[in-house]
């Protein structure tokens, strides 16, 4: 590849990346609607987020930048999130911990919140976990959000249709294209509908909802609310 070729191919790289990354924090914003007019947060109620990302960037954290005014925020993460405290001065905690097994008493927190988390836990097993704590700690909601495995394009990889194929398949495909990381199930592990509707089952939880959010009038991303 010559020099003029290899950089207009980066440069194509460059724009599809940013057209993703637009394109992702603009559903982030829209979602964020959902969960106000379902959820109703009011500033003198708890928050928990599980699942809060270690940077600054505009396109994460979307909670911490909506809530910067209600002072009864909390964080869980499995990294430490100390970067944050300059920027939401407003955080109570900032926790390091795993959302399969969170260390913290039942129901002390109003909503327990968390965006596209819930598919790097790993297992199976592991997400029936992670919904079972989070549901643990509400007093009366949870709102979990998640892609959407049969959406055609993966967000995380950027490749279309191959998460489609039986998960063995899948992750032999990203390991041929060089996608390692993602290949492992402990770091992505697609959900889709069906997936919500056992868990929920499994934990015997009668008070959920699942909304379908669209993207080009296919669903994106699932959003998982439960109320107490």
């Amino acid at each position: 590849m010559s020099n003029n070729n290899e950089k207009l191919y980066w440069k194509k790289i460059f724009l599809l990346n940013k057209f993703f990354e637009n394109k992702l924090l603009e559903n982030r914003k829209k979602i964020y609607k959902i969960f106000e007019s379902v959820v109703k947060l009011n500033q003198n109620e708890s928050l928990l987020d599980v699942g809060t990302a270690p940077t600054i960037d505009v396109n994460h954290n979307l909670i911490l930048q909506k809530l910067k005014n209600n002072e009864n925020i909390s964080c869980l993460s499995n990294v430490d999130c100390n970067i944050l405290r300059e920027v939401y001065p407003n955080v109570k905690e900032f926790m390091i911990g795993t959302g399969t097994n969170i260390k913290l008493k039942s129901n002390i927190y109003d909503v327990v919140y968390s965006s596209a988390t819930i598919e790097h836990v790993g297992s199976f097993e592991n997400q029936l976990l992670f919904v079972s704590e989070c549901y643990r700690l509400a007093k009366r909601a949870v709102f979990i959000t998640t892609p959407n495995r049969f959406f055609p394009l993966d967000f995380h990889t950027k490749i279309p249709f191959i998460h489609y194929l039986p998960k063995k398949i899948h992750r032999f495909f990203l390991r041929l294209f060089g996608l390692n990381f993602y290949s492992k199930e402990s770091n992505l592990n697609l959900l889709s509908i069906s997936d919500l509707i056992y868990i929920c089952n499994k934990l015997e939880i009668k008070n959920y909802k699942i909304v379908r959010y669209k993207l080009f009038n296919i669903t994106s991303n699932l959003i998982l609310y439960i109320w107490k």
